[in-house]
């Protein structure tokens, strides 16, 4: 797994990659990351900025949201299969 880096790092490295002239290799050369890195942080922070980089085991708004709404239709689907079975004992004839 890869070194880690705080979030304050990589916003700054975001917005020096924004006020600087120099090729984003250079860039992330110089500051000891990958090209991909600093091109991936520029793509996440551009997508939100208050939500980008919410640390290790953090997750946005928006992923928390779909991964309740996950459990939620689990449990749904569940519930659902638990009726069904109930159902087909109740309305089977007796013998």
């Amino acid at each position: 797994m890869g070194k880690a880096f705080t979030r304050e790092f990589k916003v700054e490295a975001v917005n020096l990659s924004y006020q600087t002239d120099k090729p984003l290799g250079e860039l992330a050369d110089r500051l000891g990351i990958s090209r991909s890195s600093l091109s991936r942080w520029r793509s996440e922070y551009g997508q939100d900025p208050d939500q980008a980089f919410p640390g290790k085991g953090q997750q946005t708004d928006r992923d928390a949201e779909v991964s309740k709404l996950k459990r939620e239709l689990r449990e749904a689907h569940l519930e659902n299969e638990i009726l069904k079975k109930a159902v087909a004992i109740f309305t089977h004839p007796k013998r």
